[in-house]
């Protein structure tokens, strides 16, 4: 790695939704951190990454990453779940840290195997949560840590959408070995935040169906996690939500916090807005809190409404960089990861059998 006051230069792997959306965006965002190389294969994202970073290398395949890895400081990986594990393994066997976009695997086993890959090669391994950086989620986890909520009793999560129709392409493809459907996309944010906030799991229950017309995989599910502490999670995935709940509904021994609305940064850079440029990064309006209290409905104005947080997707980053330079904890292990996969494989187990299944 290069010294400690040079940009940490970084290459990233796959140039679709997740690498030109998500990943080159915030990586160009961080201080310390510089986009060095794009691999793509793709002609027109190749046009595409140059014409948003001019001073980009640009690839078409990883190999060529690993034939010049001396010139690289950090892999990040966001082409389809199937080359996660492949494409790790060879960027961590070419002696290079690496940040993998969830699902970093198909398997906890696969993700374990990673981790001690990186372990005993001593690089960093982190995956791609950004959704802990969310306003809300950040919100509910500011109330439970300052007790607003008494005991936690019960988490609901909902991520849903309304896609009466396929998209096609890999993330709908009903082959096992694309690693598609919505329990191992959306269902690996929500499961993530539900264990960052209340702990291992000991019992998933889940329901698995595929809705729409022509769909090959999942597209409406729900996942029920027993946690060790008590608390249950009740977790919702949907593209063919035609009314849309709550994001979050919390509720406690004292009160409940309700909040409907997605966090706004995917919207924002969707739309080409960047981190450095918007001087109010992640801020929701006034009209869009959530609100806490108990015993009536937010929607009949019970409760009082409570600032939602800023959300931060440059948090991880900076903190990738910060890790990578010794100065601070990998963000996002491929434990914690492996641990959300036991829930996901579990929750797949129980929906195929139609019973619940015990970590």
């Amino acid at each position: 790695m290069n010294g400690t006051t040079s940009p940490l230069r970084v290459g990233l792997i796959g140039y679709g939704l997740a690498g030109s959306v998500f990943h080159a965006p915030l990586i160009a965002a961080t201080d310390g951190l510089v986009l060095d190389a794009v691999v793509t294969s793709n002609p027109d994202r190749q046009k595409q990454a140059a014409a948003a970073f001019p001073e980009v290398r640009l690839a078409a395949a990883a190999d060529e990453l690993w034939a010049r890895a001396g010139e690289l400081d950090l892999i990040v990986i966001a082409s389809p779940n199937k080359t996660h594990v492949p494409l790790a393994t060879a960027a961590l066997e070419a002696g290079l840290p690496v940040v993998v976009d969830k699902p970093v695997a198909g398997t906890a086993a696969e993700a374990r195997e990673l981790a001690a890959l990186a372990e005993d090669r001593g690089l960093l391994l982190s995956v791609f949560q950004n959704r802990r950086w969310d306003n809300d989620f950040r919100t509910v986890q500011k109330l439970l840590t300052d007790g607003e909520l008494g005991d936690a009793w019960r988490f609901e999560s909902r991520f849903e959408r309304w896609r009466p129709h396929p998209k096609g392409g890999w993330r709908e493809s009903g082959d096992p070995e694309e690693i598609g459907g919505l329990l191992y996309d959306l269902g690996s944010h929500v499961v993530d935040q539900a264990l960052v906030l209340f702990g291992p799991a000991v019992q998933v229950y889940a329901e698995a169906d595929v809705r729409r017309p022509g769909a090959e995989t999942d597209d409406d599910t729900f996942i029920a996690v027993t946690h060790a502490n008590g608390v249950r999670s009740h977790l919702y995935v949907s593209a063919t939500a035609a009314q849309l709940g709550p994001r979050f509904r919390v509720l406690g021994s004292s009160a409940g916090y309700v909040k409907y609305g997605l966090d706004p940064q995917e919207a924002a850079l969707r739309d080409g807005k960047r981190p450095a440029t918007e001087a109010e990064w992640g801020v929701e309006p006034q009209s869009l809190w959530g609100r806490i209290g108990s015993g009536e409905s937010p929607l009949t104005g019970g409760g009082r409404p409570v600032p939602t947080l800023n959300g931060d997707y440059p948090a991880y980053y900076a903190a990738v960089a910060a890790a990578l330079r010794g100065e601070g904890p990998n963000p996002v292990t491929a434990h914690e990861a492996a641990a959300a996969l036991d829930v996901l494989e579990a929750a797949r187990r129980s929906a195929r059998d139609g019973v619940a299944v015990t970590l």
